[in-house]
C-alpha cells in the first residue's frame, strides 16, 4: 500500500475522531455483512420507515408532480 493512501487515512480517521484501526474494522464489517437490506438505507432512513401512513390509494408522483407545478408557476 502506498505510503499517502495510509497518510490520507489517518487524516481522514482524525478528522472523524475515530482510530484508523477502528475505521477499518468498520469498513470490514460493512463489507462482510450478509446484504439482506436494500443497497443504500441507512440507518436513518430505516428509522423513519412507517413515521408517515398515507392512505393506499396516495399517488405520490401526481402529488410530486403537483408541488413542483406550483413551486415553479
Amino acid at each position: 500500500m502506498r505510503k499517502s493512501v495510509i497518510e490520507k487515512a489517518k487524516k481522514y480517521a482524525h478528522n472523524q475522531s475515530i482510530s484508523l484501526s477502528k475505521m477499518i474494522e468498520i469498513y470490514l464489517e460493512s463489507v462482510t455483512a450478509p446484504r439482506e437490506k436494500e443497497v443504500g438505507t441507512t440507518p436513518l432512513v430505516e428509522s423513519l420507515s412507517g413515521v408517515i401512513e398515507l392512505e393506499s390509494d396516495f399517488d405520490y408522483k401526481k402529488e410530486y408532480s403537483n408541488y413542483l407545478t406550483e413551486k415553479y408557476k
